[in-house]
């Protein structure tokens, strides 16, 4: 089978390559990808900005059907369609694999950055990993899923972040922020999102959503926001979060940069803000997310700007690069 691959660490050197059929080892099922979609992380990928061990097979926003399951798996799951956590191993002892944190362990490995991933027509993950999609989403909105549970662990970790009634800005209108404005809305928060003026088409949608929209260079009232959600990763982005954030506010980061960055740090002691962040997901935040995703409390569905073949991944990325819509997904049965 072909996969699209990150086939050195060299940057920009991804490509088809032919891999062998996965088979499911005991625990394990392989999935048939469905939809596999293109995340932030496999730009910097793509871009040598983020560790991966190649080559590997990228992709981890997976929806796909159970096509064979290995050695105590209950065989009922066959033909079934889910969507799945992103570990594929951990260590399992260390505080943080015990204490409901495999995100954090040293040992984890996750497919489509250490072992094969979903940009693939199949790719094995554990049977435990599973959640069964929405019978009502399309395969590409529900691939969405672990973007979703990757905004709950920033946003409701330790502690809920997002309180009813609370003013919120999201800085950065492509998926995760879009996903994170619809998050923080369903705990009654009053959202506005904010983007640059290459992201009109995201905003529209973001208006067409039922959100206030704000565009780099516009007036907004400084340090009005009991919280910000850094979305972009985008130093102008993490700077305006810390200037627009009140005092004693709260600023989530989710953006990843990729390389360091020039910050205003000094607001964050002379307003004494709180500085939270989240790295992938957890068990737990899997659960919030598809609590949320099967009460049809958040549209996925308007996120999905196109689907696209594996040929046609070249595509898909320099698109997602320009910022030139919103989520691009991978759809390696596709001719």
């Amino acid at each position: 089978m072909r996969g699209l691959t990150k086939r050195s660490g060299q940057a920009g050197d991804v490509g088809l390559v032919e891999w062998p059929m996965p088979t499911a080892r005991a625990g394990h099922v392989v999935l048939e990808v469905l939809g596999a979609g293109i995340c932030g992380t496999d730009l910097h990928i793509y871009k040598n900005e983020y560790k991966v061990t190649p080559p590997v097979v990228m992709g981890h926003e997976v929806c796909g059907r159970v096509a064979i399951v290995g050695d105590g798996v209950d065989p009922s799951l066959e033909g079934q369609r889910f969507v799945a956590e992103t570990f594929f191993s951990t260590c399992g002892v260390c505080r943080h694999c015990r204490n409901g944190r495999p995100n954090l362990c040293l040992e984890r490995k996750s497919i489509g950055s250490h072992v094969n991933g979903a940009m693939a027509p199949f790719v094995e993950v554990p049977a435990i990993n599973l959640h069964r999609a929405p019978d009502n989403m399309s395969d590409a909105a529900a691939s969405l899923a672990e973007p979703v549970a990757c905004v709950t662990n920033s946003m409701f970790g330790a502690h809920s972040y997002v309180e009813p009634g609370q003013k919120v800005l999201v800085v950065g209108p492509g998926a995760i922020g879009l996903i994170a404005a619809q998050v923080a809305r369903t705990h009654g928060a009053d959202v506005t999102v904010r983007g640059a003026p290459s992201d009109n088409s995201r905003l529209e949608l973001a208006a067409g959503m039922g959100f206030e929209t704000s565009v780099v260079g516009d007036n907004l009232t400084d340090s009005s926001f009991d919280v910000v959600v850094e979305c972009s990763g985008n130093a102008h982005g993490y700077a305006d979060s810390l200037r627009f954030v009140a005092r004693a506010g709260h600023v989530a980061q989710m953006g990843l940069s990729g390389k360091p960055s020039e910050l205003p740090t000094d607001l964050i002691c002379y307003k004494e803000l709180t500085i939270t962040s989240g790295f992938a997901s957890t068990p737990c935040s899997w659960e919030r997310a598809m609590r949320l995703i099967n009460s049809n409390a958040i549209d996925l569905e308007a996120l999905v700007t196109d689907r696209l073949s594996l040929d046609q991944w070249e595509t898909g990325f320099e698109r997602s690069f320009a910022g030139d819509g919103v989520k691009f997904v991978i759809d390696p049965q596709g001719a």
